[in-house]
């Protein structure tokens, strides 16, 4: 039956096979494009900033290209293991406890930004400890490059159908084919811009126009802040995983949750940073 949201839907949901190529059992899915092409465009950009030495302290870049390189390892490892363990203790435990296997089905649940970032906040910890390097910057040049890969995923999740919005009568509402017969929320894009496209700008302008990468933890306090309210933001449109459901009062949501002390965690390092820096 059609409904009003249905009929004021005027934005067909772009069937893209999720599966790219598939030569036999191998098959390569946006999903896992995206990650590639989030980690190395983020590296490339990583590399322009330490080899500008003016947005450093003293102009001397706290990282070299060879430790930057040697880094892409672990921080693919940080985001692809921090993201799938996080996805299942937060979302998913229930069901990969009654069936194991699904704990390494990426495809089949996706990853948590939570977790990944969890997971290369301690690949950061254990390498800048290793190359004895500065960790707040450290932090500072993967903060700066993070959301070009949360903006590829995002992407990646409007492609695969998953993750969709609330129920919604928008213009631009738009009806998944697992979302039911209703239209709803562009969620995930709507994540893409803001935890993309504008947090990305806003730390490019805090680096380049206010020099922030010579106030050590500046750069990561504004991205962890920036992206925690696009969360928090965003939560408010997107549906709450059918497996959890709202938290408190038909509101609350999981993302939301683990975003509160993200906010609070990037407020304090904003404040360190200034205060070092006095």
């Amino acid at each position: 039956m059609e409904t009003l949201a249905t009929r004021l839907a005027i934005l067909p949901f772009p069937e893209i096979d999720p599966v790219i190529v598939q030569i036999g059992p191998l098959a390569i899915h946006w999903y896992g494009l995206a990650y590639v092409a989030g980690i190395l465009l983020g590296w490339f950009y990583a590399r322009r900033l330490a080899m500008n030495a003016s947005l450093w302290r003293d102009d001397k870049p706290a990282i070299t290209l060879q430790q930057l390189d040697d880094f892409l390892l672990w921080a693919a490892g940080g985001i692809v293991l921090g993201g799938r363990i996080g996805y299942i203790l937060f979302y998913d435990l229930g069901s990969v406890l009654a069936n194991p296997i699904r704990a390494l089905e990426i495809w089949n649940g996706g990853m948590s930004f939570h977790g990944g970032f969890l997971g290369t906040t301690l690949a950061m910890i254990l390498f800048a400890r290793k190359n004895k390097i500065a960790i707040w910057s450290l932090f500072d040049i993967v903060a700066a490059v993070v959301p070009i890969g949360l903006f590829f995923g995002r992407i990646a999740n409007f492609i695969n159908g998953e993750l969709w919005g609330r129920l919604s009568s928008m213009p631009w509402a738009i009806v998944f084919p697992t979302g039911g017969p209703f239209a709803r929320h562009p969620s995930q894009l709507y994540e893409a811009a803001l935890e993309g496209i504008v947090l990305l700008s806003v730390l490019a302008w805090f680096i380049y126009r206010r020099h922030a990468l010579k106030s050590p933890g500046l750069v990561t306090g504004i991205f962890v802040l920036g992206y925690a309210l696009s969360r928090i933001f965003v939560e408010f449109f997107r549906e709450p995983d059918a497996q959890i459901g709202y938290l408190v009062g038909g509101w609350l949501t999981m993302g939301m949750l683990l975003s509160l002390p993200m906010a609070l965690a990037g407020i304090w390092a904003i404040a360190r940073a200034r205060r070092a820096a006095t």
